[in-house]
């Protein structure tokens, strides 16, 4: 998966434990012929004996194919193909390194015994000692062997066992009787258990995870992974929670030239909280028709409105209060995109009713279309058609039409791009919607929609200390003019007004949607600011600052909005500064002049550690809604422990949101991470406590909760690889979602 951090081997000490043998051939290469249909060739310093039976004595080297034994002396049969070597024995073959004090093998049948071995896998991590090894072609079985990851020197886990069976063509071992140790200490046995020498994946039991919670009780996962063939597989994971009862969860995958796709279900017979049956069921994948056209579905359903509350599950489209199902074609080319879709909602919000849903999309139409018509001018239309319908409420069908021209007048400081619209929305409405809206099943808006964008850039070259920066001065004018047309005969189906943001100050439309199109006679003036480090190109600052000016009354409002007034609108700023390699703040602020007050306030900073550690701390303020403080962190105590935690906080509830505190432990071969939490888990706000642990023996496996999905979530930064400084929205905007107000 994409979150899912790769093994870090970085605390073992540099080279393998059996370094290659000197003289050894390279790993066989593909479609290379079988070992069996190779020569054998066989050199030592002195060779005595008969023709049938040479001995050799003496730097011994013995090699077919892959194959390698070493040794200080060989005895052959020619005749039978056997052999017995002793002193300083070495093997080795694609898959396995090996020393021992004496060997004997037949090179017909390719079947070989060594015994007092020391041995380590070529393919993966892995090593261990055992009494001896019998060699079958790709089969192995070791006989009171053991097994680790582990450098010897920091032997933090090892696996004894009786006997293992490796199979290096199928890429798995077997141990029989065995005992899982730490360091030298027995905490597990288990008549049988199976696991990798390779990469590929095989069917049987992955390690248990055990919890402990408020809401479920003792909570015990035993997944079962199903390698049903090299482009699908399954995993059937049975769940017992104390308080609700038995579960089984499922996941299954598929992947082929042309596509791939992940199927989930869930079924719990009877939830003893709820006394009723549960379950869940998604898909998601796409399908590549050809080089332009393709196939995608993200689809969801839950048995009720409290199943992602209660299970806590990562559906893709879900949000506060619904589930989201999509599914559709979509196509691209060099000047023009399109689709076809359906689009569904499911509440998941038991505090609310199906009437608080959105209008589903059933179907959806759009297409754009630009080009340049010459070297200065451009040439569009957006277009959509859509049907609404609603379990609750009336709806009806939409088209929405809006053609324009765009210049691109340029030079190499400054650019000016004038653009004029014609925007065309017209309804079918269900007779129900149109006697409530005056009466006409029909109504239209045609109105034209003007705007002029003009920036320059200027630019210096400057010195901060020692260091030389690029020192640019970028101001910006937008014009928008659009006439009032009345809108209050047409229905609400998709839209609502924008957020005010930075993003706002350049969009020809303030709703979201095309039921509104806002009336303006207003002018954005804007100025921003950079230092780029001539060095490699990053920012060492970033400052952005802007306001509208409406010379009119904005006439057209949505219901429940409150009406734009002649006026300046909110100063918007945003600005990002780069401390060091380590410090790194930023900040946005809207400040309104009118009333004398601010509406959002966000200040926000990251710190790096050495080997990987972060710490984030922000607060975020939005007027009337929300005042926030939030910090996270992971400090590396030592190379080989770190602290985790966050605390996440509403000032303007007095409440706690979600607080963390954790210890991970990380050595060459195996990680404990120990989690307690305390968090938000339902729409009354009452919280609930968590404690998870989780082991992971590095190449063997993990056994407990899923620990670092939770950190991973909670601190940024966490996995060094997604250092943003803002965290992403929680609800992504789809990229096929057809947005005819973004300026062209």
């Amino acid at each position: 998966m994409a979150d899912e951090k790769p093994l870090s081997w970085s605390l073992c000490p540099a080279g393998d434990v059996l370094p290659s043998f000197e003289g050894a051939p390279a790993a066989a290469l593909p479609g290379a012929p079988a070992r069996n249909e190779q020569p054998t060739d066989i050199e030592g310093d002195l060779l005595s004996g008969t023709e049938s039976q040479p001995q050799y004595q003496g730097n011994v080297s013995l090699i077919r194919g892959d194959q390698f034994l070493g040794t200080d002396h060989m005895r052959f049969d020619t005749e039978a193909g056997t052999y017995v070597a002793e002193g300083n024995v070495r093997y080795q073959d694609s898959g396995i390194r090996i020393v021992a004090d004496r060997a004997e093998g037949d090179q017909d049948t390719d079947t070989h015994v060594i015994r007092n071995i020391r041995y380590q896998l070529v393919d993966r991590r892995g090593n261990g000692g055992a009494d001896s090894i019998e060699l079958q072609g790709p089969l192995g079985q070791l006989r009171h062997s053991t097994y680790s990851t582990c450098d010897p020197s920091q032997q933090a886990w090892e696996l004894r066992a009786q006997q293992i069976d490796v199979d290096s063509d199928e890429g798995f071992g077997v141990a029989r009787n065995a005992v899982l140790r730490m360091g030298r200490f027995p905490v597990l046995y288990v008549p049988w258990v199976k696991f990798p020498i390779d990469d590929r994946r095989h069917t049987g039991l992955l390690y248990p995870s055990v919890s402990t919670s408020g809401r479920n009780g003792f909570d015990y996962r035993q997944p079962i992974y199903l390698n049903l063939a090299p482009n699908y597989d399954a995993t059937l994971t049975p769940r017992w929670m104390s308080k609700r009862g038995l579960m089984l969860d499922s996941e299954f995958r598929y992947l082929y030239e042309g596509g791939r796709g992940i199927v989930t279900a869930a079924y719990m017979p009877s939830d003893e909280l709820r006394d009723r049956d549960r379950g869940r069921l998604t898909f998601t994948g796409y399908h590549n028709i050809d080089r332009h056209w393709q196939a995608r579905a993200s689809l969801g359903w839950v048995s009720d409105t409290r199943y992602v509350e209660d299970f806590a599950n990562r559906l893709a489209g879900v949000s506060a209060s619904y589930l989201r199902s999509t599914a559709g074609v979509y196509g691209s080319g060099q000047y023009w995109n399109a689709g076809a879709m359906a689009e569904h909602f499911q509440l998941t919000d038991y505090t609310l009713s199906d009437a608080n849903l959105p209008y589903s999309r059933l179907p959806r139409v759009f297409a754009n279309w630009e080009r340049p018509l010459n070297h200065w001018l451009d040439a569009g239309v957006w277009a959509e058609a859509v049907r609404f319908e609603h379990s609750e409420r009336p709806g009806g069908s939409r088209l929405d039409l809006k053609p324009y021209v765009s210049a691109r007048l340029a030079g190499p400081s400054w650019y000016v791009t004038p653009t004029l619209a014609w925007r065309h929305t017209a309804y079918r409405l269900e007779q129900q919607l149109a006697q409530r809206l005056g009466g006409d099943a029909s109504p239209s808006r045609s109105l034209p929609v003007a705007s002029f964008d003009a920036g320059v850039y200027f630019d210096r070259a400057t010195t901060l200390g020692d260091a030389a920066y690029l020192h640019t001065l970028e101001p910006r004018l937008f014009y928008l003019y659009a006439p009032y047309r009345d809108q209050s005969g047409l229905p609400l189906f998709d839209t609502r007004p924008f957020t005010f943001s930075w993003g706002q100050l350049f969009r020809d439309n303030r709703y979201s949607g095309a039921d509104r199109q806002t009336d303006a006679n207003q002018l954005t003036v804007a100025l921003s600011t950079r230092l780029i480090r001539q060095s490699d190109g990053r920012e060492k600052l970033s400052a952005s600052i802007g306001q509208i000016r409406y010379f009119e009354d904005s006439r057209v409002v949505a219901p429940g909005e409150i009406p734009v007034e002649k006026g300046k609108s909110a100063w918007v700023a945003d600005a990002n500064y780069v401390i060091n390699d380590r410090w790194n703040l930023g900040a946005s602020y809207q400040w309104d002049p009118k009333f004398r007050r601010e509406d959002l306030a966000s200040i926000r900073a990251r710190y790096l550690w050495p080997d990987d550690g972060v710490a984030n701390l922000s607060y975020r303020y939005r007027r009337d809604l929300l005042e926030q403080a939030d910090f996270s962190f992971l400090y590396p105590v030592s190379p080989t422990w770190s602290i985790v935690g966050r605390y996440y906080h509403s000032i303007k509830d007095d409440k706690l949101l979600e607080a963390i505190a954790g210890v991970q432990w990380d050595s060459c071969c195996m990680a404990v991470r120990a989690l307690a939490r305390r968090y938000v888990h339902n729409r009354e706000g009452e919280l609930d406590n968590a404690i998870q642990v989780e082991f992971v023996l590095k190449g063997l496996g993990s056994a407990g909760q899923d620990t670092e999905r939770t950190l991973r979530r909670a601190i940024l930064g966490y996995h060094r690889d997604d250092l943003y400084l803002v965290p992403p929205s929680n609800t992504t905007p789809d990229r096929d979602d057809y947005d005819p107000n973004l300026i062209p």
